[in-house]
């Protein structure tokens, strides 16, 4: 696994051992952080990496020119491979590290983002509630899964890259009749 572009384009990094991280691959990060940047959403961005893992999205977004990221995961083993990639990649001085479980964080600490990027388990069945806690303007999940945005949020991009399906999700769009852009015009 390494840094596809930017600042720290082809650094290495780590991931935790075992089966409980499931880092996102070069290609996927590659597509969704060019799509990101061709919507404008990275440069100075405020960015949380929720689930960060091995930080490996966080990281790329401040390779590609994220002002500053937060990065929040449950597992210590986690966070020291965040950390470790920080150093490696040289821009520890642009992230905070933060160790609790996501929905708990945001309902406690929150804060607004300008791009949040949200990669739990597949198995993780709590979107409703972490949707309504998170405050962003651009979302990426990843998940085996289709997940409704909820309301207010529409999806921008979508792909499937073969058991992972990702959205980039934005506000909704609406017209001067009320009417999202995802709506049939009749």
């Amino acid at each position: 696994m390494r840094v596809v572009a930017g600042t720290a384009r082809g650094r290495r990094l780590v991931a935790p051992a075992g089966t409980e991280v499931r880092p996102t691959g070069d290609r996927v990060r590659e597509a969704v952080f060019n799509a990101l940047g061709s919507m404008d959403a990275l440069h100075d961005a405020l960015v949380l990496d929720l689930f960060a893992g091995s930080g490996a999205l966080g990281i790329e977004a401040l390779s590609r020119g994220a002002a500053h990221v937060t990065f929040v995961d449950s597992s210590r083993a986690s966070l020291d491979a965040v950390r470790t990639n920080l150093a490696t990649c040289g821009v520890e001085d642009r992230a905070t590290v933060v160790r609790g479980e996501a929905l708990a964080w945001l309902r406690s600490q929150g804060g607004e983002f300008d791009l949040a990027l949200l990669d739990p388990p597949y198995s993780y069945d709590e979107w409703p509630a972490l949707l309504g806690a998170l405050r962003a303007s651009v979302l990426v999940i990843e998940s085996d899964r289709d997940i409704d945005p909820g309301d207010g949020r529409e999806v921008v991009r979508h792909r499937r890259y073969g058991s992972t399906v990702v959205s980039i999700v934005g506000p909704m769009d609406r017209d001067e009749h009320g009417r999202s852009s995802s709506e049939e015009r009749s």
